[in-house]
C-alpha cells in the first residue's frame, strides 16, 4: 500500500476532518493552556514523539473503538497549512485512517516522505498535532516543543488502568513536571507560571 493513501487528498474532505478537530479541540491554545473543549477531565501525559511512532497505533485505534469511531483523524496544526505543506509539498497535513489498520498502515501514512523529502513527513516536520475520532468524545494533543502529549476521554477508570497497562508507561502532571519538562526550558526549571497552569488544566484527580 502506498504510503500516501490515507493522506487527505481533497480540499472538503481536508476541512470536515479540521471541523471535528476543532469541535473538540481549542485549536488557538497551547500547552499549558487548556487544548481540551470538554470539561475538566482525567488526563494523561507521554512524550511527544511517542505518538509519531508505528508501536503506538494500537493504543489511538483503541481508544477510537471505546466510543464505536470506525476511524482515527490526525491533523498537523503546525506547520500551518497553507504555507508550509500546501505551498512546499502540495499535500493537505492530515491522515484518516480505519481503526483496523495497521501500525505499517499508520506509519506509511504519518511517515510518507512526499517527492522524497523526509523534512515534508507529517512524523518529521509536525510541530502540533490533534488527534481524535468522529464522536470526538477522545483525544491526543502533542506539542514538539515541551515534548509532551496528552490524552483525555476515557469512559472509566477501568478503561484507563487496562488502557495504561497494555500500552504505558503514561504519566500525570507531578511527573511531567518533574521529569519531563525541565530539559525544555532554560536552566532546567520549570516556570512557575507554566507549572501551576499546567497543574490546573491537567491535574485533575484521577476517576473512580
Amino acid at each position: 500500500m502506498a504510503g500516501d493513501d490515507w493522506i487527505l487528498k481533497d480540499g472538503e474532505d481536508y476541512r470536515k476532518v479540521h471541523s471535528r478537530i476543532a469541535a473538540t479541540f481549542d485549536l488557538d491554545a497551547r500547552l499549558p493552556e487548556k487544548v481540551f473543549r470538554r470539561g475538566h477531565e482525567d488526563s494523561l501525559f507521554c512524550e511527544f514523539d511517542v505518538v509519531l511512532a508505528p508501536e503506538f497505533w494500537p493504543a489511538l485505534s483503541a481508544m477510537a473503538q471505546w466510543y464505536g469511531d470506525t476511524r482515527v483523524e490526525l491533523v498537523v496544526l503546525e506547520p500551518e497549512c497553507e504555507t508550509f505543506y500546501l505551498s512546499d509539498y502540495r499535500m493537505y497535513p492530515a491522515v484518516s485512517l480505519p481503526v483496523e489498520a495497521h501500525k505499517n498502515e499508520y506509519w506509511a501514512a504519518i511517515g510518507h516522505e512526499p517527492d522524497g523529502d523526509i523534512m515534508g513527513s507529517l512524523a518529521i516536520s509536525a510541530n502540533v498535532v490533534a488527534l481524535t475520532g468522529p464522536s470526538g468524545k477522545w483525544g491526543c494533543w502533542g506539542e514538539r516543543g515541551p515534548e509532551v502529549a496528552v490524552f483525555q476521554g476515557f469512559p472509566d477508570a477501568a478503561t484507563r488502568n487496562d488502557w495504561c497497562t497494555r500500552f504505558g508507561p503514561f504519566s500525570g502532571v507531578a511527573e511531567v513536571l518533574e521529569a519531563y519538562l525541565p530539559p525544555t526550558f532554560a536552566n532546567w526549571a520549570v516556570p512557575q507560571e507554566y507549572a501551576a497552569t499546567l497543574t490546573a488544566n491537567y491535574g485533575a484527580s484521577r476517576q473512580t
